[in-house]
């Protein structure tokens, strides 16, 4: 399905380009690491049967650009964004879904803090909280040495220095507006890796959020500090086809499973999540 609308918003610091598909229930999906709307595309024409669907670049990827020069991002820069974007699409008082990956996982989570009112829940998946692990110093020097990589040698290098955190493997191809792997290794991935979300704060609000993660990245570096975010939130973790980037692999089944999580945000974990 093709967007319906395309626009552009002025935040502080950024314009926004956004995108928006189908109608009904408004769901926002929003992209982590140097991704943008593109990467939701297929997965977007799916929910937006019976969503209407927001996907967006977050600020400094791609067609989202940034009114000055290149700085090191900061989550709760991106969740006021995202906030922004929904008083710009949403009615007053409209409930909202969220749907964050990687970086974008934190993103939702931090919204879900500060939009109690309307957003009704959210689904992180594999956000890339390292600070919380219990070997953090070791994990955060990892992510250290794969920025430090990428000022000496460059883009590929560093690229190379991540692959233990998919198994050992080449991150997959996904599509995308802009290659942007030069802003997220210079920007990026330092600050997201070291934030340390409100664990207290999410606590109390964990009725509405479902933490989840990969079936096939179990095993990996990335899908951690899920499981350890959704034991501190007292939470089962859901399971999603595919790995770290499954929503653009297996669209239709990620759909279909992330639409089953939605309605049941508010029920007791154990009647949930089966994964």
């Amino acid at each position: 399905m093709d967007a319906l609308e395309i626009g552009t918003l002025e935040v502080p610091g950024a314009r926004l380009y956004f995108e928006v598909r189908g109608a009904g229930p408004l769901l926002l999906l929003i992209a982590g690491g140097g991704l943008d709307a593109a990467v939701f595309g297929r997965l977007a024409a799916v929910l937006a049967t019976d969503h209407r669907v927001v996907t967006y670049d977050p600020r400094g990827n791609s067609r989202s650009l940034l009114d000055g020069p290149p700085e090191d991002q900061k989550i709760e820069a991106h969740a006021d964004d995202a906030r922004r974007l929904l008083d710009h699409l949403a009615a007053p008082d409209e409930p909202v879904h969220v749907f964050g990956s990687c970086s974008g996982a934190l993103v939702a989570l931090e919204l879900a803090l500060h939009d109690q009112d309307r957003v009704r829940s959210v689904v992180a998946h594999e956000p890339p909280a390292m600070a919380i692990l219990p070997d953090a110093e070791r994990c955060l020097a990892f992510f250290e040495d794969a920025h430090e990589a990428f000022l000496r040698e460059g883009v590929a290098p560093a690229l190379r220095k991540l692959r233990p955190v998919f198994g050992g493997h080449r991150a997959p191809p996904l599509p995308e507006a802009q290659d942007n792997n030069a802003f997220f290794l210079a920007h990026i991935i330092r600050p997201t890796t070291r934030f340390v979300p409100d664990l207290p704060a999410l606590a109390a609000a964990a009725d509405r959020i479902v933490m989840a993660g990969g079936r096939d990245s179990r095993t990996h570096l990335i899908h951690r500090p899920a499981a350890v975010l959704a034991g501190r939130l007292g939470r089962e973790l859901a399971e999603f086809p595919g790995g770290h980037t499954g929503y653009a692999q297996h669209p239709a089944e990620f759909a279909e499973r992330l639409v089953a999580l939605l309605p049941a945000a508010t029920a007791p974990a154990a009647s949930r999540l089966q994964g």
